[in-house]
């Protein structure tokens, strides 16, 4: 096995304790860009890729980034867990970012468009049309965008316009006198959203099935026709990427969804933290640029292409290329309305039918998406809605998207007379305006919608389904890892867990009676809960590893999540580590433990999974030697926001059968894994793992166990 299938162990002298978190997710970033030049991963997938490290590179620095230049107007004010000052990591980040960005434009010039080219798909640039290209270019300016554009002359009485966020724009440079006589040296030519930023040809327009052009290279081919009279010098594309972080005192406000609707209309027009133009601007014109966005230097990026490589992500579906596609897979659908004998027919053998609620009373249901299809999630949902013996649904929604059918079966369920509850969390990230919809759509069918606990951000996954059977009370329950949204399950890893455990009813109970009353029921049977058990819990588990190690027992963690910064939590790891305790984390993302120092970590192995699906599961496992080992499932990840700062579950995994396949399905499959893993060394990067063993990729074996049940 070669040094990079772990991290190297080296003295703890050398590096600070902690890794910084932005940078360990700008680390993430350059795993997801490395997908996009892999030769093994079909083309069209690799150019997803590549706009997937785009569109995370924007909300770095639009949340992320931005958070810092916050941070970094405090007076003293640290960065957590690694306590630096933000200013100089701001500077290391920004230095970083542009490598990544250069990177992602080598990448796509250099690797993706040649090879796209080998697959008769072209990107044509001005210099390489034909009459027939200029033609039916021209006539489309005319037609389809020049109706829309509106140049704005820069004077007195046009002042500077107000640019909205990441959106395209174009700086034009002028001479001559207007319809009017003035003299404008300077022209803004802002450039709706709702123009695609990439063009197919049609047949008429060219020789080849696909044919694309980029709309900057037809507006620069066909600027002037803005400025009739005037004489074009100059034309160069640019974006500003603001802040996008909300501000709300919640505890002052009185209508939380009323405060949030008057902050969303000004996100688009936050504080400038960087500037992206074209590579061959002139220089006096990126300083005015600077200037009017009231930028530093060290905040300009300048790119050889599109400034917005995420809009290429509309190329896959365009060109129709399926064979340049990962195969298609289909999640297992489970029958979750079936006929079985009635064994009270003796003389008939009548069928029956057998409900969701009797499958899931009769034993747990472990879902695994996107492997297994969320269709049973909603069945659940919609059974409940029409079942006269449902009395009751209570439901927490972060994101569910748009068209949702978990919305219309609590509409329905409200309307057939359930009493229906939704705690909708409104402050969910770049999805508040879908939010917010949904949560007026639901009041208008008589569903109870509340927003949560002021300053706790309601991030559970929970359904509580309470259902009359005979002369006593029911309690049916959903937990997951992952959010209730129909098209995030078709590519986002998680485990669903349906249940009849009276335990955990009466626990779910417990916390939505805390959401809707406020009431203090905190004291639950099986479940944690953040922001109060879940990380002192945590803690007391992996000291019951390490003291177990220290006492010559077997002893062993395994824990799975998306991001790991929370101090105390990795501080325990670490004494864990010393104490002997043979530790691996499957990290998707953020990763602040430093793995692999001597004296310190060297027996944590950190891994990272990047692969077809994102991996989002949070998966925590004990060996617990003296008694039965423990498996948990949880929507929360081991970050300080997650623990402390939201309200979040974490459930057993008590049935034998769903422990078993949790545990091969969603951790030992992944530590086998050496075609999508990387390693995390002590220096904070990342390393492929490289071993002796044939080549094995968990998703890929996932999907094949699936697809043969």
């Amino acid at each position: 096995m070669t040094s990079t299938t772990k991290s190297t162990s080296q003295n703890t002298s050398i590096y600070p304790r902690y890794i910084n978190k932005e940078m360990s997710l700008l680390e993430f970033n350059r795993r997801v860009l490395a997908q996009a030049k892999k030769s093994d991963i079909p083309v069209l997938e690799r150019l997803k890729y590549l706009c997937i490290s785009s569109s995370n590179m924007d909300e770095f620095v639009e949340v992320r980034l931005a958070s810092l230049y916050e941070l970094s107007g405090e007076p003293g004010a640290l960065t957590t867990p690694d306590a630096l000052n933000p200013k100089i990591v701001i500077d290391q980040l920004l230095d970083a970012a542009k490598e990544i960005v250069e990177d992602q434009y080598h990448t796509l010039n250099n690797i993706l468009i040649p090879e796209l080219e080998k697959e008769r798909i072209h990107f044509l640039r001005r210099n390489h049309w034909t009459e027939q290209h200029k033609q039916w270019i021209s006539n489309f300016f005319a037609e389809s965008l020049q109706p829309v554009l509106s140049a704005v002359g820069l004077d007195p009485s046009h002042p500077f316009p107000r640019v909205l966020n990441k959106s395209l724009n174009f700086i034009v440079s002028l001479e001559g006198k207007d319809a009017f006589g003035r003299s404008n040296g300077l022209a803004i030519v802002p450039v709706p959203r709702s123009l695609p930023r990439v063009i197919k040809l049609p047949p008429e327009a060219t020789s080849g099935e696909n044919d694309f052009v980029f709309l900057s290279s037809i507006l620069h081919a066909n600027v002037s026709r803005l400025f009739p009279g005037m004489t074009v010098t100059g034309c160069y594309q640019f974006r500003v990427t603001r802040n996008t972080n909300l501000v709300i005192d919640e505890e002052e406000v009185e209508d939380l969804m009323s405060a949030l609707r008057g902050e969303l209309s000004g996100r688009q027009y936050g504080g400038s933290i960087r500037l992206e133009v074209a590579d061959n601007c002139p220089r006096n014109i990126i300083d005015y640029l600077l200037d009017r966005f009231q930028l530093d230097k060290n905040a300009l990026f300048q790119v050889h292409g599109p400034v917005n490589l995420h809009r290429l992500n509309a190329v896959p579906d365009m060109a129709d290329r399926s064979d340049l596609l990962f195969p298609p897979y289909s999640p297992k659908t489970m029958n979750t309305k079936r006929k079985v004998r009635n064994p009270f027919k003796l003389f008939k053998r009548q069928a029956v039918s057998e409900t969701l609620f009797d499958r899931i009373r009769n034993k747990d249901i472990l879902l695994h998406h996107p492997y297994d299809a969320f269709t049973p999630v909603i069945d659940f949902l919609q059974q409940s809605a029409i079942d006269p013996d449902v009395l009751a649904i209570r439901m927490t929604l972060y994101r569910t998207g748009e068209n949702s059918k978990i919305i219309k079966a609590l509409e329905r369920a409200a309307q057939n007379g359930k009493e229906v509850t939704a705690v909708v969390e409104l402050r969910a990230r770049f999805d508040e305006d879908n939010n917010i919809i949904q949560a007026m759509r639901l009041q208008d069918a008589g569903v109870h919608v509340v927003y949560g606990v002021v300053g706790y951000k309601t991030h559970a996954k929970m359904i509580l389904v309470i259902r009359r059977e005979g002369d006593k009370i029911q309690r049916y329950t959903h937990l997951g890892t992952g959010n209730y949204h129909h098209i995030t399950t078709r590519f986002y890893t998680d485990f669903g867990l349906l249940t009849a455990n009276p335990e955990i009813g009466h626990d779910a109970s417990k916390i939505f009676q805390q959401l809707t009353s406020l009431g203090d029921t905190k004291n639950l049977d099986v479940l944690l809960q953040s922001p109060f058990t879940l990380q002192s819990s945590m803690i007391e588990k992996i000291q019951r590893e390490a003291n177990n190690a220290r006492l010559g027992k077997p002893a062993r963690i395994i824990a799975k999540m998306n991001g790991l910064e929370e101090e105390t939590i990795i501080d325990a790891l670490y004494e864990a580590s010393q104490a002997g305790v043979k530790i691996d984390l499957i990290v998707r993302g953020i990763c602040s433990l430093r793995p692999g120092v001597q004296g310190l970590s060297e027996n944590i192995t950190v891994t990272s999974i990047i692969g077809r699906f994102l991996e989002h599961h949070r998966i925590y496992y004990f060996l617990n030697h003296d008694a039965e080992a423990e498996l948990f499932g949880s929507s929360a990840d081991w970050m300080k926001r997650n623990l402390f700062a939201r309200v979040e579950t974490c459930f057993p995994i008590l049935d034998p059968d769903c422990f078993q396949q949790v545990y091969q399905e969603g951790l030992s499959i992944y530590l086998k894994d050496n075609t999508g893993s990387w390693i995390l060394q002590p220096d904070g990067s990342y390393q492929p793992k490289q071993d002796d063993l044939p080549p094995f990729n968990a998703q890929q074996s996932l999907i094949e166990t699936y697809t043969a049940k």
